[in-house]
């Protein structure tokens, strides 16, 4: 058995589809999909356009500098979104993984108060997240290969613009 998960774009389309559907099944109605940059920017506008939500908004959260590596905990980077005309709003938070689930934490404790109800769909929930998401694509306890992020980035080593 290998010691990763690999997912492939096909599988982004599948897993994002089959949320919608499981979100959709279960009443839930959001009013605004909010994507976790960076990971949960492709799952949330996929599930957005599944849904029929036009409504998405992007937080954008550093935790994770390497491989298993990570910050003590997550930050919240700027810009920080103002929720203040969002009282009334379902929200559905997108992610690609709840690993540790302290981000997810950090983005749900974020929105407390500020919305009407705050849900939480990922591709994979590992069983040490601390967050129990409402919908869950898979569960693995292995690191996840994402097509997105399996390959060295372009500008990888290449010298700055001035």
């Amino acid at each position: 058995m290998s010691d990763r998960e690999v997912m492939s774009w096909d599988d982004l389309g599948a897993g994002a589809r089959e949320l919608a559907e499981t979100v959709a099944a279960d009443g839930y109605h959001p009013d605004m999909i909010l994507g976790i940059a960076r990971g949960g920017l492709l799952v949330a506008g996929a599930i957005g356009y599944a849904l029929g939500v036009k409504n998405t908004f992007t937080m954008n959260v550093e935790f994770y500098t390497g491989i298993d590596e990570r910050l003590e905990v997550p930050m919240i980077l700027p810009p920080v979104p103002d929720l203040v005309d969002f009282a009334d709003f379902k929200v559905l938070i997108a992610d690609d993984v709840a690993d540790t689930g302290a981000t997810l934490r950090l983005v749900k404790e974020f929105c407390a108060g500020k919305v009407a109800e705050v849900r939480c769909a990922v591709l994979y929930e590992k069983s040490r997240s601390v967050v129990e998401c409402e919908y869950v694509w898979r569960r693995t306890d292995r690191w996840i290969t994402f097509p997105w992020s399996a390959a060295d980035p372009v500008l990888q080593g290449l010298p700055s613009e001035a």
